[in-house]
């Protein structure tokens, strides 16, 4: 009994070790933004449309996790942007396809760019083994966040 309750609260203190060591490095990373312009909801949408390629609204909506009318009001200002256009749905005359512009791509880009600049840096000051640990780790969070 004894080590279970060791085992829980190893793994208790891992889950909290882990999510605030992913969450001060997911602050450090947006601290590495090109344009705080465009704020973080209207960046993970671009960044869904990048991965994903054209969507509906109702698609984005539901991707990102939000209702459709805050999305549309997050396609309106990426279009203001000049980063999204809408375009009519081939099929069915109710539905708008949104994608990224060329000027939206590059602004991804730009931003991806930035973020990985900073911790090419940060993984630079660190020894081969620990790299290699965090190529490990990569691989493992990636899959508990079924990616």
């Amino acid at each position: 009994m004894r080590y279970a309750n060791y085992v829980a609260t190893d793994q208790h203190g891992l889950a909290s070790r882990l999510r605030l060591a992913v969450v001060r490095l997911n602050r450090r990373l947006r601290a590495q933004r090109t344009n705080s312009s465009v704020s973080l909801t209207q960046v993970s949408a671009l960044s869904t449309l990048h991965k994903c390629g054209p969507l509906t609204p109702g698609e984005l909506a539901s991707k990102e996790g939000v209702q459709p009318p805050s999305m549309t009001r997050v396609i309106a200002a990426l279009e203001e942007f000049g980063f999204a256009t809408r375009s009519p749905h081939p099929t069915d005359g109710r539905q708008a396809i949104v994608e990224l512009t060329s000027e939206g791509l590059s602004y991804v880009q730009d931003e991806v760019a930035a973020r990985e600049a900073w911790l090419d840096k940060r993984l630079a000051e660190l020894d081969p083994e620990e790299r290699e640990v965090l190529t490990r780790a990569a691989e493992i969070i990636d899959r508990m966040a079924g990616q």
